[in-house]
Formats: C-alpha cells, structure tokens, sequence
C-alpha cells in the first residue's frame, strides 16, 4: 500500500497463471488471423498496417471482437486486490480494451509520445479510480508496452512544469527525476498485472521488437 500511494503503481508478477493467459492469447490469434491482420507469425499488407503506431493500436482494439473475454482476467481476487488499494469495495467497472502493437513499428523513443489521462481527478489529490494493465504475453522491454510516469500523481500542483519537460526536455529521464518521476515500462511476463492509479499521465509506445504485443487493460472508477 505505501508503494502504491507513492509511485502510483503496484505490479503483480504472475498474478494470472500462464494457461490462463494462452488461452487468451490463442483467442486473439484466432480472431486476428480472421480478420486476415496476423496469420502464422506474419503481419498481412492491409489498411491497418500503414496507420502510424499508436492509430493503429486504437485501430486493431476496436477491430478485434472477443465479447466477455475480460473475465478470465478481471477475476473477483484482482477486484478484491484494487478494493484494498482503493480502501473500499471497487465500485465500477467501466469496461475492457485490447491492446495490441504488431511488430517492428520503427525505433524505440520518448519523445512525441502522447502522455496522458483517461480520467481527470476531482478534487485533484483524490483517487479516481485504478486501471490494470494485463499481460497476456511475454513483452519484451521496447516492445509496446504501456508506459507511466511513475510519481506523478503526487504533481498536480506542478503539472505545468511536468509538461515543460515532457514537451522540451533533451535529457528526458533525467529532468523527470529531477521532479521525482521515473518511467515505468510495464513488460513482463504473460500473467503479470500492473495496478496504475488513474492520476498517473500515462502513453503508449513504440514495439521495436519483432514480436506482437498482446496486453489488455480494465479501469475500475470509484463512485464519487
């Protein structure tokens, strides 16, 4: 709990049994080899493939079709988890979404990425709500994986001067650290989950790698 309320994150490795996680990801495999997007470990040339990185992670999320799949991740034990972070019974689900990076999407970078929010926090110093970040294979670092600006819930007084750096920076990691921020890359292993408080300004990223990246995530709000 102390970790969580400084960081902003708590990561829970294995959380989910790998069986668990296969079967999702044959799911998906199945699902995008139907959409004729990834068959026998190769991408197919298609309108999908030429969006830009992050286009086309929103793009394959809304393409890919696998209705109640989330349960098998959102269990009663992760909610019963977030509950205790939250200091209270997790109150709403507000929903699932895939997200899928196809491989070799360029060069791995922090600059230009699109850091923020899904949900603003009123009064700002108050929880709004935790958002898991599941791994439903193996990610590799500088394959795709969500990243989070670890810390920077407790800045909501300074978000201007966060912005600065996130928008002018050249020594990137270095100013973060400086206003007591890290960079969380959240790979891992199939079955990892990652806990994200939703004040913390977060982005996809780059998959340099030549793997697909499969992860999902749920957001559970807290009612006001």
């Amino acid at each position: 709990m102390k970790f969580f309320n400084h960081h902003g994150y708590l990561r829970l490795e294995g959380f989910h049994p790998r069986h668990r996680m296969a079967a999702i990801r044959q799911k998906l495999l199945d699902e995008l080899q139907r959409l004729r997007i990834w068959v026998a470990g190769k991408k197919l040339p298609g309108p999908v493939h030429n969006l830009p990185p992050f286009q086309q992670i929103a793009k394959l999320s809304t393409l890919v079709k696998l209705p109640h799949v989330h349960e098998a991740w959102m269990t009663p034990e992760l909610l019963t988890g977030i509950g205790r972070l939250c200091g209270r019974p997790a109150s709403l689900l507000q929903g699932s979404q895939w997200l899928l990076s196809l491989p070799g999407q360029g060069d791995w970078t922090l600059d230009g990425l699109n850091w923020h929010v899904d949900v603003a926090a009123r009064p700002p110093d108050a929880l709004p709500g935790i958002q898991a970040f599941v791994l439903i294979d193996d990610v590799a670092p500088r394959g795709g994986a969500t990243l989070a600006l670890a810390g920077s819930h407790r800045l909501s007084g300074a978000r201007a001067s966060l912005r600065e750096v996130l928008n002018a920076s050249t020594h990137l990691e270095t100013d973060l650290r400086a206003l007591g921020v890290t960079v969380l890359e959240m790979c891992g292993r199939a079955g990892d989950v990652f806990l994200m408080d939703m004040r913390l300004l977060h982005t996809p990223s780059v998959n340099s790698t030549s793997r697909l990246r499969m992860m999902a995530t749920s957001r559970v709000l807290l009612r006001s």
